[in-house]
This record gives C-alpha cells, sequence and structure tokens, in this order.
C-alpha cells in the first residue's frame, strides 16, 4: 500500500470579519490522502472545502493544526503542487503554450528546458494543434485542458483541483471527467477534487470525503470500489446509484448504510 502524502490533523479555520465577528469555517479536520490516490470532497456551499484545498496549496494559512505534505508542513505556495481552479484564469494575450509556460517564467526557470515537455502535456491533454491559439479561441474546456497543462508542467507531486469543471455544460463536463482520468491513469498524480456534484465525485475518486455545513467538518470518509478504468457505463452500475444515493442521504438527514 502507498503512503500517505497529505497529512491533516485538527485543521481549523476561523476568519474575522471587518466588524470583528470570528466565523469558524473549518473544525477539527483530519484525513490522510495516499500517494496515488484520487481522493474527492463534498459539501454545501460555504462548508469550507474550498478553505481546506486553499491551506494544502499554501494559499491560505491555517488557524491552528496541521496539514503535512510528505511529512513537511505547508507554509505557503509549494513547487511541488499544482491547482487549477473553477475559472482556469489563462491570460488573454498568451497563447496555449505560452500559459503553459507561465510557471515556468514566474519561477525564473529556463524557458527552453521546458518548452518540449509543455509540448508533450499538451498532446497529452488533446490539444495539439492549438499552440498558437489563444484563450478566446478555445472552448471553456479546451481552456481547462490549458490551466491543466500549466498546473502539471512543474511535475507537482500533488494536484488540487477545485471545481474546475463546475462551469461547463453537461456533455462538456462529463467528457472532461473521462479525460481526465485518462491523464490520472497515465501521470498517476494525487488528486485533492472539490465538487458539488455527488456524481461525479463518485466516478472519479478512490474515495470521498463528506463534508457538514459550516462549521465544516468530515462526516464520512466513503472508499468507491467501482473498478477501473471508468467509463460512462460505470454510472449504470448498481453500485453507482447506491454509492451516490448513501452520500445523498448524509445531507438529508437519513442514515447512509456505507
Amino acid at each position: 500500500m502507498n503512503q500517505d502524502l497529505i497529512t491533516v490533523r485538527n485543521l481549523n479555520k476561523v476568519y474575522t470579519t471587518r466588524e470583528g465577528e470570528r466565523i469558524h469555517a473549518v473544525k477539527d479536520v483530519s484525513f490522510s490522502i495516499r500517494e496515488g490516490e484520487f481522493v474527492a470532497m463534498v459539501g454545501p456551499s460555504g462548508c469550507g472545502k474550498t478553505t481546506i484545498l486553499k491551506m494544502l496549496g499554501g494559499l491560505v494559512r491555517k488557524t491552528s493544526g496541521d496539514a503535512l505534505l510528505n511529512g513537511t508542513p505547508v507554509e505557503g505556495p509549494r513547487r511541488d503542487v499544482g491547482i487549477v481552479m473553477q475559472s482556469p484564469v489563462l491570460l488573454p494575450w498568451r497563447t496555449v503554450i505560452d500559459n503553459a509556460l507561465l510557471p515556468i517564467e514566474v519561477r525564473r526557470l529556463k524557458k527552453r528546458e521546458y518548452c518540449d515537455k509543455a509540448r508533450e502535456l499538451i498532446k497529452l491533454v488533446g490539444l495539439e494543434g492549438f499552440e498558437s491559439k489563444y484563450p478566446f479561441e478555445l472552448s471553456g474546456g479546451m481552456q481547462q485542458r490549458n490551466a491543466l497543462v500549466r498546473a502539471l508542467i512543474l511535475d507537482p507531486t500533488l494536484l488540487l483541483m477545485d471545481e474546475p469543471f463546475g462551469a461547463l455544460d453537461a456533455m462538456t463536463r462529463e467528457l472532461m471527467n473521462q479525460e481526465l482520468l485518462r491523464i490520472w491513469d497515465e501521470k498517476r498524480k494525487t488528486v485533492f477534487f472539490i465538487t458539488h456534484s455527488i456524481p461525479e465525485a463518485v466516478f472519479l475518486a478512490d474515495r470521498v470525503l463528506v463534508m457538514s455545513p459550516r462549521p465544516g467538518q468530515i462526516i464520512d470518509d466513503i472508499e468507491i470500489r467501482l473498478p477501473r478504468p471508468r467509463d460512462r457505463d460505470t454510472m449504470s452500475l448498481p453500485e453507482f446509484g447506491r454509492l451516490t444515493k448513501a452520500i445523498r442521504d448524509l445531507f438529508g438527514g437519513g442514515q447512509a448504510n456505507l
């Protein structure tokens, strides 16, 4: 069994508003993610999912507790963590390949040493032939593929994804889910994936962490034993339906037999 890459222990985040009110966004959250594992997190809006992801990415400071990557505390942004947000946030004046290479320039690395890798990743995500296109010339799904290349260019140990396909139409979202699993199967990155979609979480993940309303706490950690590789037929399996219903029942106040 692979060792734990991520260890989160009693993680808390408290925000203070301008009026001085303290808001407990994340309360005593603990979980681990093994190397190469795909873990999804679901929960109601405002439960702290994105806050947890940003703490793991070093974008938001914790109030208390521990967030460790390979045994090292996460204290700020790290080269070994790639992040894909709901909006691709591509620079409109840069082409596909130039957007992909942006982290290289920001870190003042030698750009020419990463050009071949950028082209390999562009091919991997299905954007070959679009290297010189600008964001306005790409569909929403293609823009997110470009964002994924940018997140992978430094070969991160951990890939954090916050509702990356939430703004896409249903058909494109389904296609992107299948593409993500194809890429994950090839690269075997450790993935922490935030989503509001229970079926999406069950389709993608090895485990689904279920969050309570704010202050966000983990109320269940559900192992997904659906066979891999997964495709559209996976969503027709009785076990897929059972798992999605069980998670919905947690939000509806029902007792799920997991």
